[in-house]
């Protein structure tokens, strides 16, 4: 029986990794956190009872942390860190510290550990800069240069700290002897994906009455890829066994407007204002759509759920939950058009 770690498990992509592993694959299954974004919630306590994963709670930008984990799992993911636009804004040092401390941390745990594979998540803002500055291809393939547009902006402070690690899982991976994947989400949404996204910022902004509706940045274009999906090819990522250690995409090649976004979810929400052009938040690219076609062919990843469908399901689910009055487990944005995606 294969043991498995998920380091950020209890996150909106580490507990649905979670639990698509326990439910599909006979493992045993660990995750690790330090509940950052708040106190456990059912959905989290439902992955824990009813698929017997355990549960490790710490702070891992603490060497010692590290000392609670076993020392030899087949799979390890690396999904901790801290993201979010206000996050970048507010505290773009503790954004540096933290998930700098938390790569160095778990690079320097696996020179001694017997750990089989790693995999390593990044993000398609690592390569933004190239897109907006030298008007590099779209769709984008993973031999992409990485670039931000401004070293001092704190808006980039999170791009930073994943280019850290995409060259230190990669390097150590050679010199110690571990494989490794490096994926690159590219605008992953789904339920109980946090406040600090475009789509449940929407949601709100849509139940508070705003007429007109501003449509901030309505002609930049994003890839959205719904949760499932992204959880699918990050599990093959990990699991197809390659000659190489790899970067891949994990995304669609389906490129929509934000416009088009807003305007399905104000559909979805049953909105019958008037919406108006409006500008976007400094930093955010104008274009992003990932090329997939490596993931497609070296892994068989193939997403099966069209953005409008996967809008839908969340769409409803935030509707549900703002109805339900439950506690809101982490701060939303300050003002509309923060929502950068």
């Amino acid at each position: 029986m294969k043991k498995v770690c998920i380091l950020g498990g209890t996150g909106f992509i580490g507990y649905n990794l979670a639990r698509y592993i326990a439910e599909n694959r006979n493992y045993l299954v660990t995750i690790a956190d330090n509940f950052f974004r708040g106190q456990m919630d059912t959905y989290v306590k439902d992955l824990i009872y009813k698929y017997n994963v355990k549960l490790i709670k710490g702070d891992f930008t603490d060497p010692a942390a590290f000392r609670l984990l076993q020392n030899d799992y087949d799979y390890f993911y690396m999904l901790a860190s801290v993201v979010g636009v206000n996050n970048t804004l507010e505290i773009p040092h503790e954004i540096i510290r933290i998930n700098s401390l938390l790569i160095l941390n778990t690079l320097d745990w696996l020179k001694t550990a017997k750990v089989k594979k790693v995999l390593f998540t990044s993000t398609s803002e690592c390569y933004a800069g190239t897109i907006e500055k030298f008007g590099y291809m779209i769709p984008t393939p993973e031999e992409i240069p990485l670039c931000i547009n401004e070293i001092g902006h704190p808006r980039y402070t999170y791009a930073v700290t994943k280019m850290l690690g995409e060259s230190g899982f990669l390097n150590y991976a050679k010199v110690f002897g571990f494989r490794c994947s490096i994926i690159r989400y590219h605008n992953v949404f789904g339920p109980r994906m946090g406040f600090k996204h475009v789509i449940p910022h929407l949601v709100q902004r849509f139940l508070n009455g705003e007429n007109p509706f501003k449509v901030y940045g309505a002609d930049q274009t994003r890839s959205f890829c719904y949760i499932s999906d992204a959880v699918a090819g990050t599990v093959l990522a990990m699991e197809k066994e390659l000659p190489e250690n790899e970067i891949f995409h994990i995304g669609t090649g389906d490129e929509i407007t934000i416009r088009q976004l807003i305007y399905s979810t104000g559909e979805l929400m049953g909105f019958k204002g008037v919406y108006e052009d409006a500008p976007t938040y400094p930093g955010s690219v104008s274009r992003r759509c990932p090329d997939i076609s490596k993931a497609k062919n070296l892994l068989g990843f193939k997403p099966t759920v069209s953005w409008v469908d996967g809008l839908r399901e969340t769409v409803n689910w935030y509707r549900n939950f703002f109805a339900s009055r439950q506690t809101i487990f982490e701060k939303g944005f300050e003002k509309p058009g923060h929502e950068h995606v």
